[in-house]
């Protein structure tokens, strides 16, 4: 385990015996000896949860690995293509759920990322299933860009002759929430392709909505008369991909706290963690590019003053669906009682008397609402407009899921067997007069001390990764704790000797306080695994300086970097800072490439599409 200090201190399952003869095998004599001695001792159950959890990583193999399609198998129309565009992985990971559910029910089914479908095939689509998420102010995620720029662009050939249906994915807490699938949809429809099965719009909890509409488009396409049948060459006996693994979000593994130090120095405006946790047991593997899903509990006091506001008793019994507890358990620990949503609001006004309320979530009001909710939580809510009478069971039926919270991770399990390191920064401010905190942020931060057991889960990512060639350079750019997954890249190349160079752009306020992995980063430059830094702290100087600032100091050799077949890399703030870095680089293309800013923009579109550029920001 490595050691991190703070800023400023001084250092600083069946009988093998009945089983069928085996089918001809890829395996050598010595694999399946060693197979047959694995699963002799296995119980049945064992033996299940072992299929199933080999299927998993079969799936999540084929979903981070381009596939290579037949001419023909392209071109056959009678072929159900599942297209998704995804920022954080979930896309991908329901449309293998698709797969195996279809391929269970006789499709032929592809799977393709928006960013690797042909746009050309779309007019001879004959059965289409799309899986889009929404990114911050309702844009397409990063893969689905040159899809939804097709698809609502005049070249689009009329599509009569497709039906399809939308997956949506999304925050209710947005103001846009689903707003990308709801454009695909409309604009299909508006195209002539009839809706076969209605859109599903997902929130942060997505599990049960996703397999309803599964199961609803597959039935509706499999009993649609124009549909060409169209079977497998033997029955499907089950969808093994859709056996959950031993854990995931539904079930978290308790992993056990090994440090939780705090990185920035004394004085800092902010208060940033670095949490190191133990895998051993679980038997969960992640790559460099990866997050961590924290399942957070909330704040006791905040639960209790909403008990208070409510005058609900915390033993009342609740129904949560799957299991029955206590209501002051359920506020704790299952379900969302801090941010507000527009989902919230309508069922709560249900049991208003306030004609002030219902008038908000008016249509025409749209925007009012989305700057009431901004900023507020459930307990504004209920102070400003209080329900008399409210039952225990009526309060839980209101609320959503607690959605767990996602962290890049930042180490390499190569170079930290057995542990997983993340970065946080404890979210507190105040608004509306009150003091806020963020949820799982200051759970970490505040509640879990070395040897407590945090629920995690590992999220891959599959549009987040280091380059496949070691000997290919890379630019990171990570201001704050953006610099988190960077941390796990340099770790990842400096294990496995890659010679490809590697420039880290990390910004922050002040160079004393919040130069986070500081020595880290000194040794790394030392070493060769880093390459070159540039820094930028933005409260150290009168004139505010940024990592985009830092870029364009540096565009000529940043442009031959990139000339010369680097990946570039952003990690952070999508509202602001991924903005500001995308237009450094179109300008640096722009101005070093002598090229017209919308020659450079196309340049950079074309990175993005090859995957020589690639973000993961929030």
């Amino acid at each position: 385990m490595r050691r991190i200090e703070p800023l400023g201190s001084a250092h600083a399952f069946l009988d093998p015996a009945t089983l069928p003869p085996s089918p001809a095998t890829p395996l050598s004599d010595e694999q399946l000896h060693s197979l047959d001695r694995f699963v002799e001792p296995l119980s049945p159950d064992q033996l299940i949860w072992v299929g199933g959890y080999l299927a998993g990583l079969a799936a999540a193999h084929r979903a981070s690995t381009p596939r290579s399609v037949a001419p023909d198998a392209e071109r056959d129309e009678s072929v159900l293509t599942v297209a998704y565009g995804s920022q954080s992985g979930n896309g991908a990971r329901i449309a293998e759920q698709v797969r195996a559910h279809a391929a269970a029910k006789g499709f032929k089914v592809r799977v393709k990322s928006m960013d690797e479908y042909r746009l050309a095939d779309l007019k001879s689509e004959k059965r289409l299933l799309v899986i889009v998420s929404t990114q911050g102010e309702g844009e397409p995620p990063d893969n689905g860009k040159a899809f939804h720029e097709f698809l609502h662009g005049r070249k689009v050939s009329k599509l009569d002759a497709l039906r399809y249906s939308v997956l949506a994915l999304g925050d209710s807490s947005y103001q846009h929430f689903c707003k990308t699938g709801r454009d695909f949809d409309a604009r299909l429809q508006a195209l002539g392709a009839q809706r076969i099965h209605p859109r599903a719009d997902c929130d942060v909890d997505y599990d049960d909505t996703a397999t309803q509409w599964i199961d609803g488009a597959l039935n509706a396409l499999a009993n649609d008369p124009a549909r060409t049948e169209v079977q497998l060459d033997r029955p499907v006996a089950a969808a093994r991909g859709n056996v959950t693994p031993l854990y995931s979000r539904r079930n978290p593994f308790p992993a056990t706290a090994l440090a939780n130090i705090e990185l920035t120095g004394h004085g800092s405006g902010k208060e940033v963690r670095h949490l190191e946790l133990s895998l051993d047991g679980s038997a969960l593997n992640y790559e460099p590019g990866d997050s961590v899903g924290v399942l957070p509990t909330n704040d006791a006091a905040t639960v209790t003053e909403l008990l208070e506001a409510l005058a609900l008793d915390p033993g009342a019994g609740v129904d949560l669906g799957s299991e029955s507890t206590t209501l002051e358990f359920a506020l704790a620990h299952r379900c969302e009682i801090t941010t507000l949503t527009r989902p919230v609001v309508e069922r709560y006004a249900e049991a208003s008397d306030s004609q002030a309320l219902r008038a908000l979530l008016a249509p025409e009001r749209g925007d009012e609402l989305w700057a009431y909710l901004r900023g507020r939580h459930l307990i504004d809510l209920v102070h400003q407009f209080p329900v008399r009478g409210l039952a225990a069971q009526e309060l839980i039926g209101m609320l959503r899921k607690l959605p767990p919270r996602l962290y890049s991770i930042a180490s390499s399990q190569k170079a930290n067997p057995g542990e997983l390191h993340a970065t946080i920064a404890a979210v507190r401010y105040e608004s509306h007069g009150r003091r806020r905190r963020g949820v799982a942020s200051t759970f970490i931060a505040e509640r879990v001390t070395e040897g407590d057991a945090v629920p995690i889960y590992i999220e891959s990512n599959r549009n987040f990764k280091l380059p496949a060639d070691p000997a290919t350079s890379i630019i990171m750019v990570g201001p704050g704790t953006g610099v988190a997954p960077f941390r796990a890249f340099v770790q990842e190349r400096e294990a496995i000797e890659a010679r490809g160079r590697s420039w880290l752009f990390f910004g922050d306020q002040r160079f004393t306080t919040d130069f986070l992995y500081q020595r880290e980063w000194q040794q790394s430059l030392k070493d060769g695994a880093l390459t070159r830094m540039d820094v930028a702290f933005s409260r150290d100087r009168a004139h505010k300086v940024y990592v985009q600032h830092r870029m364009k100091e540096q565009a000529r050799e940043l442009y031959a970097w990139l000339q010369d077949g680097a990946y570039f890399y952003v990690c952070g703030d999508a509202e602001h800072m991924a903005r500001d870095v995308h237009q450094a680089l179109t300008d640096i293309v722009a101005e070093q490439g002598h090229l017209s800013m919308e020659r450079a923009a196309e340049h950079v579109q074309e990175l993005q599409r090859t995957r020589r550029y690639q973000r993961d920001v929030y």
